[in-house]
């Protein structure tokens, strides 16, 4: 893995995360994100790196280079990755983890309830397809 590479995990069936997923590519100009579903042998292969849970998918991981974000901490790093208007969002950091993350567990694990499921994971077009890992 690059030092500097930016790979986003997610819940490959929850349609909170594919649109997650979708809001990031549409602002990423300059395509500095790479995706893998959780699911995925790549996304379980970066959980196992980092020793993390491989049956928990109720999280949006975010690992640049050598170091994993989890939870409100991984979506608001993103945000200020993402650059321009959207790295404003990163103030928020300096709410307690503990709350923002109280917020995070709670849409999380009514993810499904709120947004809905999808039967399996989104498939890439072909166009997309170079920015997922396998």
């Amino acid at each position: 893995m690059e030092s500097n590479e930016r790979i986003i995990l997610f819940d490959g069936v929850c349609n909170l995360c594919n649109s997650s997923v979708q809001f990031v590519i549409k602002r990423d100009k300059e395509a500095k994100f790479k995706f893998a579903s959780l699911q995925s042998s790549s996304g379980q292969a970066l959980l196992q790196k980092f020793n993390l849970p491989l049956d928990q998918f109720n999280s949006f991981i975010y690992v640049h280079g050598d170091k994993v974000f989890l939870r409100s901490t991984g979506a608001l790093k993103i945000l200020k990755d993402l650059g321009g208007f959207w790295k404003l969002f990163y103030g928020f950091i300096i709410v307690p983890r503990f709350i923002r993350d109280f917020v995070y567990n709670y849409i999380a694990q009514n993810r499904y309830k709120f947004f809905g499921k999808r039967d399996s994971c989104m498939v890439p077009t072909p166009d997309l397809k170079k920015r997922f890992l396998e």
